[in-house]
């Protein structure tokens, strides 16, 4: 036989675990915020741009379009070089870097907008000074490598060099986000254990557990007295007894 559960029930459940949840939400909260301000490393971004623009020998000459579809059609070329060994490892030379080619690819995001000729260049590192140099050094080797590379293809030109913010903020971590997201993971998690230790609690508390697990009615229902109680009933009928025994012996007394 299928089990249902009413609207009634989740909330009496909800209402029964609503401080175990409340203390799930709060503890994710406040571990995001520890991790994201104490003990995340901040990291920062610099960006620079080039731009893909074929030289043209004869000045009085004009683009045409398919010199441009050339120049987009090159771009996804020129993303895969400039992320590659040949440009990265001097790169990591010319600047000295602790790592090689391929820790400093990690670091490196390039994109361009769909069917523009304009190249950006991310660098996301601790540093951010040294995020503006790696930007840099990186579109300047490409720029001047791009010739060799490509058989005397001439056609990129530095658009913006990347610069050093005077207040940089970082990227990561973002403590709003990152709490906000473990409210709701804290969240989710107390109601569901909250909905398992109900599941899996199998103790008969009431009246109509006993008529749902065991199937049987109720015919009636014995009334939990407490100790103090006994003693005070016990107290008044002894009371009663002795007021009933001084009144007979007043009336044998008067006979």
């Amino acid at each position: 036989m299928e089990e249902t559960i009413s609207l009634k029930e989740i909330f009496e459940v909800l209402k029964k675990r609503l401080l175990m949840i409340i203390l799930f939400v709060f503890g994710a909260a406040l571990i995001a915020a520890v991790v994201s301000y104490f003990v995340l490393t901040p990291t920062y971004e610099s960006s620079s741009q080039f731009i893909v623009n074929q030289k043209q020998q004869d000045p009085n000459m004009q683009f045409n379009v398919n010199d441009i579809r050339t120049n987009v059609e090159l771009i996804n070329t020129y993303n895969v070089i400039i992320k590659s060994k040949a440009i990265l490892e001097d790169v990591a030379s010319e600047l000295n870097l602790p790592y090689g080619a391929e820790q400093l690819e990690h670091k490196l995001r390039v994109s361009s907008e769909q069917n523009s000729q304009v190249v950006t260049v991310t660098v996301t590192d601790p540093n951010q000074e040294l995020a503006t140099k790696i930007a840099n050094t990186t579109v300047r080797i490409f720029q001047e490598k791009t010739p060799e590379i490509m058989n005397g293809v001439d056609n990129v030109g530095i658009l913006s060099e990347a610069e050093v913010a005077i207040n940089p903020t970082p990227v990561a971590p973002k403590p709003t986000l990152n709490i906000a997201i473990a409210i709701v993971i804290g969240a989710m998690a107390g109601v569901g254990l909250a909905f398992l230790l109900e599941y899996l609690d199998n103790t008969i508390t009431t009246e109509e557990d006993i008529e749902k697990k065991l199937g049987l009615p109720i015919l009636g229902v014995i009334s939990n007295i407490k100790d103090e109680d006994m003693r005070g009933d016990q107290l008044a009928f002894r009371s009663n007894k002795m007021k009933r025994g001084g009144l007979d012996g007043a009336q044998k007394k008067t006979i």
